[in-house]
């Protein structure tokens, strides 16, 4: 049911002309001004609703007025991460937290990369994560990332890891994650690599320090030793994953 804005509705007559009409004229004019206004507002969640997109998608794949920068012709991972991939500053703080822990260079690289993919997809991002590195780093890197998405949703004190309080407002006191996660938590905390997953939520803080900046300068050579970039430039290196690359790279293209 539409509510009618009577000031609104008056203006949209002009001055003078409500007092000119009879009863079934005036109930005419309501009803043609209701009608517009619930045109206006389909419109609106319409245009709403093609912007917003699946709440599981990332930014790359919802509509936007906003054109995407090109990418070099052989673009690197540096590349990805200024032009295309997501939660840049979340990631940097992740890593940087990890750093300042004297956390191995693989947890470093794995924070700096596990929650880029989110520009793609948000949904199961640490399984997407995890099958979009996996052909340049070590395997105890995207292990990490794959099983960081279970992990997070449950706690582990010995390590100081609280459930954060930003999934009770979003999920609700009460949630209980799918099967597939819980088996997924458990098979991890049985995993001899359990810590590579569990450091990566212990460093994927939600809260961010005031006052300072982050950049991407410390991680340089850590990438350099950590990431294996393809001369041909990511997504044209016929590995298992470039097409996963193009689509980042390209998420406008028709074909």
């Amino acid at each position: 049911m539409i509510e009618v804005d009577r000031k609104a509705f008056l203006a949209s007559l002009g001055v003078g002309a409500l007092e000119l009409m009879d009863p079934e004229e005036k109930a005419e004019a309501l009803e043609h001004y209701m009608l517009d206004q619930m045109d206006e507002a389909e419109r609106a969640a319409a245009a709403q609703k093609q912007t917003s997109g699946p709440r599981g998608a990332g930014p790359l794949l919802r509509a936007s007025d906003t054109p995407l920068e090109p990418m070099p012709d052989k673009p690197t991972w540096l590349d990805f991460f200024n032009l295309r991939l997501a939660a840049k500053s979340h990631c940097l703080q992740s890593a940087t937290h990890a750093l300042k822990s004297g956390y191995p260079e693989r947890t470093v690289m794995a924070c700096l990369l596990h929650d880029g993919v989110q520009g793609l997809i948000r949904a199961d991002h640490g399984w997407w994560g995890a099958q979009l590195y996996e052909p340049y780093v070590e395997e105890r890197v995207t292990w990490g990332i794959r099983y960081h998405g279970a992990l997070r949703f449950y706690a582990d004190e010995e390590v100081g890891y609280e459930y954060p309080d930003l999934y009770v407002r979003i999920y609700g006191e009460d949630y209980v994650p799918p099967d597939y996660i819980r088996e997924a938590y458990e098979h991890a905390r049985d995993h001899p690599w359990y810590m590579e997953a569990r450091l990566i939520t212990v460093c994927d803080l939600y809260a961010f320090e005031e006052g300072v900046e982050l950049t991407i300068d410390p991680f340089v050579e850590i990438i350099e030793r950590n990431f294996k970039q393809p001369p041909e430039g990511l997504g044209y290196d016929n590995s298992p994953t470039a097409h996963m690359w193009r689509t980042i790279a390209n998420p406008d293209k028709p074909l």
